[in-house]
Formats: C-alpha cells, sequence, structure tokens
C-alpha cells in the first residue's frame, strides 16, 4: 500500500461451503490536503478464470489417464532432484519401468481395458515407493520413478523387486476379465553412471532393454559395457531402410465415420510393417527409429504416394472419392523435402480434400512462420490439415486461429476419461470452441456404443475406433465400403 493501490488474488468462502477465488483491487482516498481518509476495496470472481488456468497447466504437466506427472513435468523434478543431491552429497537412482505383454493386452482386450490396466499399475508403483520419491508416466506403457536418499544399492534392490511383485498380479479390467504382466526395471545412478539427464534417462533405458534381454520380469543396474539396445536399434535401423525396397512396408486403412452420414467416406492411412523373421513390428518401435535417422521424410513420401495411387484407383473402380489422412512428423516439416509428395497430388487432378495431413498440436507453437508457411502451402494445393491427438501436447489454444486447420481430432485417452472431473466439460469446450472456428471435430479411439452416443450427443462431427473397425490392409477395406450412394463425386 506504499504507493497507494494493492492488487492480489485471494481466497474465500461461499455462503454454501464452496471456495471461490477473488480478484482484489484496493486503492485509497484522500482529502485536499493528500491525507488519506478512506480505503476502498474493489473485488471480482474470477474463479472459473482461475480453474480454466489449473486445467490448462495440469494438462500440460501431467498425464491425463494416471494423473502422474508427464515427460515434461518428469525431466522438470529430475533436473530439480540432480541439483539437490549434489547439495546434499547423496546419490540419486533413476527407475525405467516398462511393462512386458501390455502389447497383447491391448491387442486382444482393446485400448479401453489396456487403459485400466494402466491406471491400476501407476496405482501399484505409488504404493512401493516413498512420499519423497516421484513416480512418472513418460510412454504408453513406460514409468520412471527418482528415488533419492538411500545408503545404498540394496534398498534400491529392494524397492525395485516391491514394484516387480506388485506388478505380476492379476489384473482386473472389468467382469471376468483378467490378465497378467510383468515389468523390466533398468536401473542408472547419479552421479555414477551419468552426470546429466539426459545420459542418466539413456542409460536407465538401456539396462531396462538387458532386463527385458534377460528373461522380463526382472531388474537390472546399469553397467558401462550396456550396449546392447545401441547395437539392436543400428541392426532394426538398418532393417527399416531395407524394409522399403523389399516391399515390407504396408499401408493399413483405418474407416472414419460422418455423425450423420453426410456422404463422404473418410479413413487414417497407418503405416505396418511385416518383418521377415520379427513378425509385425510395432510402429511404436520402428517410426521414433525412421525419425531419429531422418529416414521417416523418405517414408513419408513413400506413404503418401502410395496414398494418392489408391485414391486415383479407387476413384476410377467406384466412380467416388475416398479422403484420407496421413500423419506428418515433425522431421518431415523440418525438412523441404518432407513435402515431396505436393507435386505428385498436383499431377493426379484430385479434388481438394482428398488427402488429410495431421500435425501434432505442439508444432503450432513452434517455428511459427515455417509451419505457417508450409500450411498454406499444403492448403492451397487442396491439403487439408488436422491437429491430431488434440489436448495431449502443449497447448496451441492461443494460436489456433492463426492456422489453416481444418479438423481437431480428439484423443481416445479424453474419450476413456470421459467421466472424470474436468475431462467432460474440456471435451465440450473443446468441440464448441472447433465450431465457432468453423472446424470439424473428429474423435478417436471410440470402442463403445455407449462412448459413440455420447460424442454424438456433444456434436463430434467424426468417429474414428475399433467400434466400427481396426486398421485393415487396402484390400480389406475395400471391403469394407459400402460405395453406393457413398463418396465425393
Amino acid at each position: 500500500m506504499a504507493r497507494g493501490n494493492w492488487q492480489g488474488e485471494i481466497r474465500d468462502y461461499r455462503k454454501d461451503g464452496s471456495q471461490q477465488t477473488l480478484l482484489c483491487n484496493i486503492g485509497v482516498l484522500k482529502d485536499g490536503d493528500g491525507n488519506v481518509f478512506r480505503h476502498v476495496a474493489q473485488f471480482r470472481d474470477i474463479t472459473h478464470r482461475v480453474k480454466r488456468e489449473g486445467l490448462i497447466w495440469k494438462q500440460a504437466n501431467y498425464d491425463v489417464l494416471t494423473d502422474l506427472p508427464n515427460r515434461r513435468l518428469f525431466l522438470d523434478r529430475l533436473k530439480q532432484q540432480m541439483r539437490i543431491a549434489d547439495r546434499a552429497g547423496m546419490p540419486l537412482a533413476l527407475l525405467f519401468i516398462d511393462l512386458d505383454h501390455f502389447k497383447e493386452i491391448n491387442d486382444t482386450l482393446g485400448h479401453a481395458k489396456g487403459d485400466i490396466l494402466l491406471k491400476e499399475a501407476a496405482q501399484r508403483i505409488i504404493r512401493c515407493i516413498r512420499e519423497s520419491d516421484t513416480v512418472a508416466r513418460i510412454g504408453g506403457d513406460e514409468f520412471t520413478v527418482i528415488v533419492q536418499k538411500f545408503s545404498d544399492r540394496g534398498k534400491i534392490k529392494k524397492i525395485a523387486h516391491a514394484i516387480l511383485h506388485s506388478l505380476s498380479h492379476r489384473f482386473t479390467m472389468g467382469e471376468n476379465i483378467e490378465g497378467f504382466i510383468s515389468a523390466s526395471i533398468g536401473i542408472a545412478i547419479y552421479p555414477a553412471d551419468a552426470d546429466n539427464t539426459e545420459d542418466l534417462m539413456k542409460h536407465a533405458d538401456q539396462a531396462m532393454y538387458a532386463a527385458k534381454q534377460h528373461g522380463r520380469n526382472r531388474l537390472s543396474f546399469y553397467h558401462t559395457s550396456m550396449q546392447t539396445k545401441v547395437r539392436e536399434k543400428m541392426l532394426l535401423g538398418n532393417e527399416l531402410r531395407q524394409a522399403l525396397s523389399r516391399g515390407e512396408l504396408e499401408v493399413y486403412y483405418q474407416p472414419i465415420i460422418g455423425i450423420p452420414d453426410d456422404g463422404t467416406v473418410k479413413a487414417e492411412a497407418l503405416l505396418r510393417w511385416a518383418h521377415p523373421s520379427r513378425g509385425m513390428v510395432s510402429p511404436d518401435i520402428f517410426i521414433p527409429l525412421a525419425e531419429e535417422s531422418g529416414f521417416i521424410v523418405e517414408i513419408g513420401n513413400w506413404v503418401m504416394r502410395e496414398v494418392i495411387s489408391s485414391i486415383q484407383q479407387w476413384r476410377k473402380k467406384f466412380g467416388a472419392v475416398i479422403h484420407v489422412g496421413v500423419n506428418i512428423s515433425p522431421t518431415q516439416f523440418d525438412r523441404e523435402e518432407g513435402f515431396d509428395w505436393v507435386g505428385d497430388l498436383i499431377d493426379s487432378s484430385l479434388p481438394p480434400g482428398s488427402i488429410n495431413i495431421e500435425i501434432s498440436e505442439g508444432l503450432l507453437i513452434r517455428n511459427a512462420d515455417i509451419v505457417k508457411n508450409r500450411l498454406c502451402m499444403c492448403h492451397a494445393a487442396g491439403v487439408e490439415i488436422s491437429i491430431d491427438d488434440f489436448g495431449t501436447g502443449l497447448s496451441a489454444l492461443s494460436c489456433l486461429n492463426e492456422f489453416p486447420i481444418d479438423f481437431i481430432k480428439i484423443d481416445r485417452s479424453f474419450v476413456n476419461r470421459i467421466d472424470s472431473d474436468g475431462t467432460r466439460e474440456l471435451v465440450e469446450a473443446i468441440i464448441l470452441m472447433a465450431g465457432k472456428l468453423g472446424m470439424k471435430i473428429v474423435t478417436e479411439g471410440v470402442e463403445t456404443k455407449d462412448q459413440l452416443d455420447l460424442m454424438q450427443a456433444f456434436g463430434s462431427d467424426y468417429i474414428q475406433g475399433f467400434y466400427f473397425s481396426p486398421p485393415v490392409t487396402r484390400n480389406e477395406f475395400e471391403r469394407k465400403l459400402d460405395m453406393p450412394g457413398q463418396g465425393s463425386r
């Protein structure tokens, strides 16, 4: 009040006992001699604004499924804990946990059941650690734990064994639906094994891979000779380059259904790798390898040309245009040659909207000028643009209307958590916002009739998910098409 005014937020309670946040402005009134004779306070209820800001912050820093810190917040905490360890002269342990056989749960029971398992796995890990330790979910079935203030490796082994034991018990995912998994845990010690976050993460990851190699359901401490995973990645990366020329890569298609049926036929193109000896290699494995090596640019152009060719052939065969969405990685976006396929699209004379590129929302808030120019170039060539997995990355709300966006795809994690606190309101807000901005909504991951009915009631324009069809081969996709009366002529 030294300058005669004050502003700040205060917490208060309403008559019904609920808490509210008020923005308070206090000023002074002075008489003719400059003496203060009265204080004036003005209050404004900003409860809803504060809640929205809190929701956005949580969305950016916490995993929506497990409510654990996500990779972004985890790395921030790891750096903080390393500084604390330095000051205390104590070591720090990083546990890298990967669930074994989780893919089989997803493939056999569906993603909804897999999500139930992930949530329970997170709670079991939490119950095995101390309150001072940090657990985070940094990937699909990957968790990390930061352990401080331990006297010897025996303490770390005790915690890791407790986690392994807990995760080995039966998981119940519904009435008469049960499953079993195990886990592989890699452990790296700071500063003995690494003196920075990047190397500590890398070494814990390598140790985890060694645990898998030795039979899973076990732990492994990092040591300097542990290069197995590095060599395996190099081998798989080389095989991926050969896969393209050998015809091992194939484009699958997952139908996207209009609600109500608007007469168009849509699908998302998804890349699959049928390895001659490894079998089907998960995209979660080979796509990051392709991005890391830069080979994703060549693969991406190949996928686009395959899709363009398929759309042309379908048009000749059925007299209709199939609208296909294709994911574009950040690496492709960063490289000018990542858009070589645009020339092929123009030469194809396909109608506008035949191709839809799907990008992550994080792209919109980095290198904005380059991204905007390339999106505008695509739009001018008749390409539609979607924001994929909207709401799971860094928030792009503030700049969404600055880019030529046609569709927003709501991530399946929101569909599965629709009854959780704040999720329903967030989904409704996204759909309402998209409508006001002239954008259409595609909801991903719909697996049940209840989810379909709910998203239809919310106003979603299109639905994608296992309820209608998993990704299928091109031939199977053609068989699924009920072409009479459908498609854009």
